[in-house]
């Protein structure tokens, strides 16, 4: 789909009804993450939580992909696969999930502490969660779809971090992934300008090494090139006559 499908009141209604699905599925894994659970364990209280309420964990089958959630673990930038692997105390971790309801999509991707981290760790949190609403408030009528990464790059680059460049935000709505492509990085004023009824998310990924990335042999996890962490932190907007409407916060 290469034209940006603006949303209908009814759509906007039905993402807002997933996307507040999805952020209290989040709100409940803050109590739930712990040193001693598995990312299994995470990925089905996600997948038992969106059935729960009546919609779909759309990632499960998409392209193959075989979970409800992706759980990407310190060096883990995005895509991760739950498994038997069991939290520690100081880990950092990236829970995404997307829930469809009723052919619409809510999709948002959280950072969580583990127990006690490192004050590397906490300030690499902090900054990149302060840059997801640095992006966001860039994302208002009559601005372009590229001043919102190149906000967010400014920030981060300033704090001593780095921004991922091979993954990226998208437009949502009846697809998981439209059109328009939204960088968390690069020059202001090029591509799309925002209007009324485009919706989106905004979810960068900030590394406290390099901004490279290599890709796992499963085709899906995707690492930091040098080992170094990755906090992200995503939501799904929808844009209004008075600024950007956050759909999956509660």
């Amino acid at each position: 789909m290469n034209v940006i499908v603006t949303k209908s009141r009814y759509e906007i209604e039905l993402m807002r009804e997933a996307g507040k699905v999805v952020a209290a599925c989040h709100a409940a894994l803050a109590d739930f993450i712990k040193p001693g659970v598995s990312t299994h364990q995470i990925d089905q209280f996600v997948e038992n939580f969106i059935v729960a309420n009546h919609m779909e964990p759309a990632q499960k089958g998409y392209n193959g992909y075989p979970f409800a959630a992706c759980t990407s673990v310190n060096d883990v930038i995005c895509h991760g696969f739950p498994s038997n692997y069991v939290l520690q105390d100081g880990d950092l971790i990236t829970v995404d999930m997307v829930a469809l309801n009723k052919g619409l999509h809510g999709d948002s991707a959280w950072s969580y502490a583990v127990g006690s981290v490192s004050p590397l760790t906490k300030r690499l949190l902090e900054v990149t969660h302060r840059a997801l609403f640095v992006g966001i408030e860039q994302a208002i009528l009559g601005n372009q779809i590229s001043d919102i990464g190149h906000a967010i790059q400014i920030y981060v680059e300033g704090e001593g971090f780095s921004v991922v460049r091979d993954y990226i935000g998208h437009g949502i709505g009846r697809q998981m992934h439209e059109k328009p492509e939204v960088l968390h990085y690069g020059p202001p004023h090029k591509g799309p300008r925002i209007r009324k009824g485009m919706a989106f998310t905004i979810e960068p990924m900030v590394n406290t090494g390099s901004y490279e990335t290599k890709l796992e042999q499963d085709g899906w996890t995707v690492r930091t090139i040098d080992g170094s962490l990755s906090a992200q932190y995503e939501h799904t907007l929808v844009i209004t006559d008075n600024g950007p409407e956050i759909l999956t916060q509660l």
